[in-house]
């Protein structure tokens, strides 16, 4: 740089300075007027208009003031900027379709959803909502820092104290330099709850605390479409939430059916919402539609839209979320200033902040009354001394000559302070009566349970996190209400928006090793039995399929593990292979510790309470649980059923509470008993006895029994046979059953006992992985104490490793066309399909070899 001689001119570097005044000016725009704090989720604008307003004494309890007053107090004081800017700031503050909670109580036109303007700031009126005196509550009290406004002839607060977490609670958007944030709302009550969950538990995941905040809440309702993005939001910092408007088809006598619009997506102008449509229909981009009108009122939204009697609404509404903003999507950016810089945050950060702000406050808050307090009660003790001495006082002061001498000599000869003498010299007459003086006694006293109290406070910083809590907790009682938005996809765990996934009939399998893929249901056709059957998995040698699972891809599939924990994941979050594929490693499906191995796969539709889980473990101990109790599964699983020692998990069933269960053993024993010989116990629960084991017996099957079924019992050489249940008494359960198979080296030892009706096919599973599905009724039905048929002709080594039913869907005439068909198939026979598919059956891996003494079995042995 050079200065020319005489020329008061500096010369300067233009790219220099360029660089330096345009950062200068990006760090004004960031952390002075585009980006909120991360404490009270405020921009310097909306917080300096609610100082303001406070200031002025324009609080919820008072009358309304014009706007323009307020207006004009905020820019002359604290915030050098357009009037404009800071009234339609004032504005959306009121605006009930803007901020989920307004922050300001508006009277007059302060604009509307069609996107009207609001009435100019001389016409309206204006005053802080009941709560917004909750952002400001106990500002007073030195709760906060203060700092010089722009001409330094003001003070206003830094930050304000924000008795809820405003953030989240109204959410906001902004565009600084380089930056921005869109924060949307959320539900006062839920948020709270997440506030509190974290002052419980501080190593709470994020997964958990989506238990208690589940998403978004827009002030319009509308419904957010899947979980992924608010997932990815809540972790990252950085999601998107698909939204779409809240609609109803009516139908006519006449046969034609009316779209009403209920709800609409945040932030959509409804007025060019309808404009839009009637343009795509001048346009004749979207055919079908013969009226459009918007009958809106105070009561609510309804905007109709008539559809020509030969058109489908549902095909119409699918066309107008694609091409209107009936369906939109919000991009979430939580940026927001953190000790004065701009950081993206997640769901965890802004409640850790904006808690740690929350201690501060009560901390600030006590430190002040305790002051204040000790102040007082300093006064009351010389007061005390005075009245007790109270004749040599008035002697003392009666022989000063000055305030100031008498003011001395007090503190010389009663040894108080300046400002107790002060405090005595000041003390009325009426005082000295019996009543005052107890006035003061009883003052002082409290004062000093205060100071205890208060000191306390400051040392223990549970008693802060008590204190936050039960303020906290009054807010939400006062203040909440019903969530307006709904989530479609319930639940925690990560999922993709189910809406554009098909809803199909599936098969899941998964072997031995570990692999684990989806099918379509149809991949293999009926035939008959002896059969040689169809290739099902590529396997290596020493792999076999060991679970195969009839559900569908919306279906909830639960995991049971030996180990006794549950996984859940949906059916279409299980990939799908061909045919002959491997699979995927369940490993890198589900997180399951390393000596966990799944024993039992469920599918359910609804968590209900008075649906059951029935439990059997291999030791032979039963148990169950209401399904409801296993509604929340978290990402690593959650304990089913405590376990012995040495003993697994082999089996479970869903049951409505009233069944009849059958429990077979290895070695060719079954016992049967009601299900409510056993009461319903905890989750966490190891269950009791079901059926007493011989020693070396193992249970291999347990079944819920209904009316005219048989059993069905498969060896493990390939053999099987149906039995009628009634040749099975009912006894209690504990026994050691009766016997169900004769077991010989012929026909191996049992793996699997199953109840059927007829209605069913059965597919087989060798350990090399060869499939065979046939009709149920191919299976002779016959005594308990026989063999059976030869039900799959095995090669070498070879046996049977896993057994399933499965609905007929096809008959055989038909079954050579599956393929064929099911390409053709359309939604009504898919969802046809999944109404018949039957609720899968999982079984276990069994041993090669059984002892001789399965063929010592009593024909009916003596019950415990």
């Amino acid at each position: 740089m050079a200065e020319r001689p005489g020329s008061g001119v500096e010369e300067i570097n233009i790219s220099t300075e360029m660089r330096t005044s345009f950062l200068d000016y990006a760090m004004s725009v960031i952390v002075s007027r585009a980006l909120p704090d991360v404490r009270d989720g405020l921009k310097p604008v909306h917080r300096r208009i609610l100082y303001a307003m406070h200031d002025l004494g324009i609080t919820a309890d008072k009358g309304y003031k014009k706007s323009a007053r307020i207006v004009g107090d905020v820019i002359g004081k604290y915030h050098p900027h357009g009037d404009s800017a800071v009234y339609e700031t004032m504005v959306r503050m009121a605006q009930d379709f803007s901020y989920r909670y307004m922050l300001v109580d508006g009277h007059g036109n302060f604009g509307s959803v069609d996107g009207d303007a609001a009435a100019a700031m001389r016409y309206t009126e204006s005053k802080m909502s009941k709560i917004s005196m909750e952002l400001l509550r106990d500002l007073n009290k030195n709760t906060v820092d203060y700092k010089e406004n722009y001409d330094g002839q003001e003070k206003e607060p830094v930050v304000l104290p924000s008795r809820f977490p405003n953030l989240l609670v109204n959410g906001t958007s902004g565009i600084a330099v380089g930056m921005a944030t869109n924060i949307p709302p959320h539900n006062l009550g839920e948020t709270i709850d997440a506030v509190l969950a974290l002052a419980e538990n501080p190593a709470i995941t994020t997964e958990e605390l989506l238990d208690f905040l589940p998403g978004p809440d827009f002030p319009t309702g509308g419904i957010i479409l899947g979980r992924s993005g608010i997932r990815r939001a809540y972790e990252t910092g950085k999601g998107s939430v698909l939204i779409r408007a809240v609609v109803e088809i009516e139908t006519k006598p006449n046969g034609k059916e009316t779209i009403l619009i209920h709800e609409l997506p945040y932030q959509v102008n409804k007025a060019r919402l309808i404009e839009k449509i009637a343009e795509l229909v001048r346009d004749k981009k979207i055919d079908g539609i013969t009226d459009l009108r918007d009958e809106s009122d105070r009561n609510g939204m309804r905007v109709v839209i008539e559809v020509r009697r030969d058109a489908s609404a549902n095909v119409l509404l699918n066309n107008l979320y694609k091409q209107t903003a009936m369906q939109t999507s919000f991009g979430i950016n939580m940026l927001a200033l953190v000790d004065g810089q701009p950081k993206v945050l997640g769901l965890k950060d802004v409640l850790y902040h904006y808690l740690e702000h929350q201690k501060v406050i009560i901390r600030r808050r006590t430190e002040f009354d305790l002051q204040k307090a000790e102040d007082r009660a300093h006064i009351l003790e010389g007061l005390r001394i005075a009245l007790d001495h109270i004749d040599a006082i008035i002697a003392l002061i009666r022989g000063s000559q000055t305030t100031e001498e008498a003011r001395n000599g007090l503190m010389n000869d009663f040894n108080l302070s300046e400002r107790q003498s002060q405090a005595i010299l000041d003390m009325r007459l009426q005082r000295l009566t019996g009543l005052e003086r107890d006035k003061i006694e009883e003052e002082y006293q409290g004062l000093v349970a205060l100071i205890n109290e208060l000191r306390a406070i400051l040392a223990d910083e549970s008693k802060i996190l008590e204190i936050i809590r039960e303020e906290i907790l009054e807010i939400k009682e006062r203040f909440n209400d019903p969530r307006r938005t709904e989530i479609t996809v319930g639940g925690s765990e990560m999922i993709e928006d189910e809406d554009l996934i098909p809803r199909e009939a599936s098969v899941l399998t998964l072997t031995h090793n570990g692999y684990i893929k989806r099918l379509p249901a149809n991949t293999y056709r009926s035939q008959k039995r002896g059969g040689r059957g169809v290739q099902g998995m590529g396997t290596n040698d020493d792999d076999f399929v060991e679970h195969l699972l009839y559900t569908s891809t919306h279906d909830t599939i639960l995991f049971f593990t030996s180990e006794g924990k549950v996984y859940r994941k949906k059916g279409y979050q299980v990939p799908e292979y061909g045919r002959t594929a491997k699979g995927l490693p369940l490993v890198n499906l589900l997180e399951i510790g390393k000596n966990e191995k799944v024993t039992a796969v469920i599918r359910v539709e609804e968590f209900k309470e008075d649906d059951f889980f029935f439990f059997t473990t291999r030791g032979g101990l039963s148990k169950r649980t209401p399904v409801s109790s296993y509604a929340n599964i978290r990402q690593n699983g959650l304990i089913a059923i405590n376990l012995r020692e040495d003993d697994e998990l082999i089996s479970v069933k869903m049951t409505d509470g009233n069944k009849e269960i059958v429990i077979g053993t290895r070695d060719g024993a079954l016992i049967r008993f009601p299900e409510t010989d056993i009461r319903s116990m905890g989750r966490a629960a190891s269950g009791v006895r079901g059926i007493r084991l011989r020693e070396g017996d193992q249970v291999v099957g347990m079944e819920t029994l209904e009316t005219d079924d048989k059993i069905l019992v498969i060896t493990e050489n390939g053999y099987g046979k149906r039995t009628k249940e009634s040749e099975y008494r009912v006894q209690s359960r504990g026994g050691m059953g009766i016997k169900t198979c004769q077991i010989t080296e012929k026909n191996g030892p049992l793996v699997a006992v199953r109840a059927v009706n007829g209605t069913e096919d059965i597919m087989l599973i060798t350990q090399h992985g060869v499939l065979i599905r046939m009709d149920v009724e191919d299976i002779s039905t016959t005594g308990r104490n026989t063999q059976g048929v030869r039900l799959i002709r095995l090669g070498d080594e070879e046996v049977v490793a896993t057994v399933t039913k499965v609905k007929k869907d096809l008959d055989d005439a038909e079954a050579a066309e599956v393929d064929e068909e099911t390409e053709q198939a359309g939604e009504d026979e898919v969802e046809a399909l999944i109404e018949e598919s039957a609720e899968a059956d999982v079984y276990t891996e069994h041993d090669a070899v059984v002892d001789e003494t399965a063929d010592s079995i009593e024909e009916d042995p003596e019950e415990e």
